[in-house]
């Protein structure tokens, strides 16, 4: 907090309005799902304002004293733009001066830029105040991770592990037969929650399932009720977390009998996750990465099935998406392909491989710390596409 209060003096900002997911976790160390606002100020302790319903159970969770969270209503004076504003008035005594907010961009839904709406309404109601959208100083401050958050992303792959595991099991021996995309999705999640795992964070449909033709169709696979068949390419892209810290794993199988072109498909990605693992390091960029990838990909002729970018950004809950945290690249608030990774900076390592029209693809992620040398892979489960039936 003083970090980010050193960076508003900087900036000549008098108070700072949170309101992404990535700025409430990490600023406040709990989980926050309803609309929120974290307000700090120059100096102090930050206060969180908060559905009503919500509102207890944060003043527990959070470091957070119960002076510090309020509760928002729909009522007279207590709804979401009356409460923080009249806060900012009156309680920090603020009427002039400059507040930091936060907008942009995201390619995901739940991502909490202040809208239009309450922009509006919050320069309405906070007349004689500037408005600058300093989200910088939050994804600035966040993308080097301290050895505690490190910690917490090592135990929450190590339970993605457990979920692999029990996946295998059930799936071996012809486990598979009568089984379900979403039954396997529940067994590897109840081996994680077993583990310690809160929750499948993944916005994406919590534990990602796709087997047959539906691994080609892209990196968003939501499980449904197909059943997994012999022949069928398998993709498990578990997730957990643990103490907000995100754990991110997929995993890839071919159930038996497995033809030679798909072992060539399957051969092929291994050798290129492989090729990119051993050059992520610090000093390197994603631009780099993918080049090293397309380059091998082209000299095994399979160019065409590989998504040209092997990775994305990863922090706390609600944090998983941009790679860099200045807005200077060539695609304002999406990945600066040229950032250059620092020592304890985290990413996935994220690749996809499709061939829709032979119904095959696989998937890699993993979070990764960046190293001087090299990286440590948080996953330990073994990369490999095996055949089982």
């Amino acid at each position: 907090m003083k970090a980010i209060q050193r960076e508003m003096q900087k900036q000549g900002l008098d108070v700072y309005l949170g309101s992404r997911i990535r700025t409430l976790t990490w600023t406040l160390d709990a989980f926050i799902p309803w609309r929120s606002y974290v307000v700090i100020p120059a100096e102090g302790i930050p206060t969180l304002f908060t559905f009503v319903i919500d509102a207890a159970r944060l003043a527990d969770e959070s470091w957070l004293d119960e002076d510090h969270v309020r509760a928002y209503a729909p009522m007279g004076g207590m709804d979401q733009i009356s409460a923080v504003s009249d806060f900012i008035r009156d309680e920090l005594r603020l009427r002039k001066g400059r507040l930091g907010y936060e907008d942009g961009m995201a390619t995901y839904t739940a991502e909490g830029n202040l809208t239009h709406y309450e922009y509006t309404r919050f320069k309405e109601a906070l007349d004689g105040i500037e408005f600058i959208n300093a989200h910088e100083i939050v994804d600035s401050l966040s993308i080097i991770k301290d050895p505690g958050t490190i910690n917490r992303f090592r135990k929450a792959s190590l339970i993605v592990d457990e979920g692999h595991k029990a996946a295998r099991a059930a799936l071996e021996n012809g486990g598979f037969k009568g089984m379900t995309e979403a039954v396997i999705g529940g067994i590897g999640a109840l081996a994680m929650r077993k583990a310690g795992s809160v929750s499948e964070w993944n916005f994406a449909g919590l534990n990602e399932i796709s087997s047959g033709y539906r691994t080609g169709l892209g990196a968003c696979t939501p499980p449904t009720n197909k059943e997994i068949q012999a022949g069928d390419a398998l993709m498990l892209d578990f997730h957990a977390m643990f103490q907000l810290a995100l754990g991110d794993h997929s995993h890839n199988y071919l159930i038996a009998p497995a033809t030679p072109r798909q072992r060539w498909h399957a051969d092929n990605f291994v050798a290129l996750v492989q090729a990119v693992l051993a050059n992520y390091r610090a000093g390197t960029t994603p631009s780099t990465l993918a080049q090293v990838m397309m380059d091998l990909a082209e000299s095994r002729d399979c160019a065409d099935f590989v998504v040209p970018g092997c990775e994305h950004g990863i922090g706390l809950f609600g944090d998983e998406w941009r790679i860099g945290a200045k807005n200077d690249g060539p695609f304002p608030y999406w990945t600066d392909p040229d950032h250059t990774y620092q020592v304890d900076e985290m990413v996935i390592c994220a690749m996809q491989y499709a061939c829709p029209t032979e119904g095959i693809g696989f998937r890699y992620e993993n979070p990764l710390l960046i190293l001087k040398e090299g990286c440590e892979v948080m996953s330990k489960y073994p990369l490999a596409i095996e055949e089982i039936g």
